[in-house]
């Protein structure tokens, strides 16, 4: 598939904002149960602030103008979770203040995407 934002995304890491970059701090380096997460990655049409792959796990963060762009953050919302995304959504404050509860947050989406670590042969039920 074409990446079409390419130029768009390496800028945007960039120029990483305050919260963004508080945020990664504790995303990078597998530091988050070992979650390889990607930082202002393009997936369809969209750049995204975080993302973890193997999870299929998509955090943004948003800041006082997003207030006004509920309905359009919604549709993205909804496209990325088509595309088989969780989507979670935090307040730039909240990432800002309340940081462990955001880490919190974001570690149980991640542990409830892991795979069972001994997956039952042939489609048997535990």
């Amino acid at each position: 598939m074409k990446r079409m934002h390419v130029d768009r995304a390496r800028g945007l890491r960039r120029a990483m904002t305050d919260t963004e970059l508080r945020l990664w701090r504790y995303l990078r380096n597998r530091h988050l149960m070992g979650s390889k997460f990607r930082r202002q990655h393009e997936i369809d049409r969209y750049i995204v602030d975080f993302v973890c792959v193997e999870a299929a796990l998509i955090v943004e963060l948003d800041g006082g103008q997003h207030a006004e762009m509920m309905a359009e953050d919604a549709r993205r919302t909804r496209r990325l979770e088509a595309l088989g995304y969780r989507v979670l959504r935090f307040w730039n404050n909240d990432a800002l203040t309340n940081t462990e509860t955001v880490l919190a947050v974001i570690l149980e989406a991640v542990a409830r995407a892991a795979p069972h670590p001994s997956p039952l042969p042939g489609g048997e039920r535990e």
